[in-house]
């Protein structure tokens, strides 16, 4: 009995190739005319239709359908973590330069108007304005006309009070320096009421500028370290295909806008929000992306 001639599909790259077998030994090898990767073919011991390569069972193991590595997808994912690197980074620096001008000696007029909510609307009895800065010094203003002004108020927490007899007392905390003023021209309504029933307004998340500049700090620290973990990613990526690493790395960026959030920055800077927002954004796709890729079972989505 004659060698037959045999077809069969490369488990490697899934081209078809026609063989022709010599009557031994019963495992022959012979190179994919694509991928040159050698095929093991056993030698029929029976003529059709007693036999075919097909129905031998355990010849090969079960492997999904041959598919190319997706090249395009993983530099897309370098791009968007080398993205995702640039914009922490610059995003570090800035706060690490708003945190250097905020310790400026700065100084600032704070000023503002105060009305009644019942009648005589207008001031008929002298109010007593109190301004504490930072530091704890106080200044005072008494005012029958229903404004007021302090100059020379150093940068920092700002707490204005308010009383007048008859009234509930406000209480007022803003916040200047020379890259975050959180207003210093204030408009205080006073209702009628008692010490007991005072009202208060915060108009900043800082109470003194030492916590201001922490944030800030810590704002500088955690960005920057993103930056380091998404470029260190894209090299990876560039270099070989280890998905688990590009996910690490996306997944940074995904979580920055939380860490930003608590720190009370995104707020007061518009631009640290839409840079976060980038951040996220380009930490999700290479997350999506990358993740697909770790979880595929077959051989041929590893690419060296």
């Amino acid at each position: 009995m004659g060698a037959p001639t045999v077809q069969v599909r490369c488990p490697t790259c899934g081209a078809d190739l026609r063989v022709v077998l010599a009557p031994a030994p019963p495992t022959q090898w012979f190179p994919c005319p694509q991928c040159r990767n050698p095929v093991p073919v056993v030698v029929p011991r029976d003529l059709p239709p007693l036999y075919s390569w097909e129905v031998l069972p355990g010849l090969y193991p079960t492997l999904p359908s041959p598919r190319r590595p997706k090249v395009r997808i993983r530099r897309a994912a370098q791009a968007a973590l080398v993205g995702l690197a640039v914009i922490a980074i610059v995003l570090a620096a800035a706060f690490a330069v708003f945190g250097a001008e905020a310790l400026g000696s700065g100084h600032y007029v704070v000023s503002g108007t105060i009305v009644l909510t019942e009648p005589p609307h207008d001031l008929i009895a002298p109010t007593t304005v109190v301004l504490t800065t930072d530091s704890g010094q106080q200044f005072v203003n008494r005012t029958v006309d229903g404004s007021f002004a302090f100059s020379n108020v150093p940068a920092g927490g700002i707490t204005v009070n308010v009383t007048k007899p008859g009234y509930a007392p406000v209480t007022v905390y803003t916040f200047a320096s020379d890259i975050y003023n959180a207003g210093t021209n204030l408009s205080i309504t006073l209702t009628p009421g008692t010490v007991g029933n005072g009202t208060t307004v915060s108009l900043t998340p800082f109470p003194d500028l030492e916590s201001f500049v922490a944030s800030l700090g810590s704002g500088a620290v955690i960005l920057g370290l993103v930056g380091m973990l998404g470029g260190a990613a894209a090299a990876v990526t560039r270099q070989s295909d280890r998905p688990a690493v590009g996910v690490v790395g996306g997944f940074a960026g995904v979580l920055s806008p939380v860490a930003v959030y608590f720190l009370a920055l995104g707020g007061i800077f518009p631009f640290v929000t839409a840079g976060t927002a980038l951040l996220a954004a380009f930490g999700a796709f290479t997350v999506v992306t990358r993740g697909l890729e770790l979880f595929q079972s077959s051989p041929e989505s590893v690419t060296p």
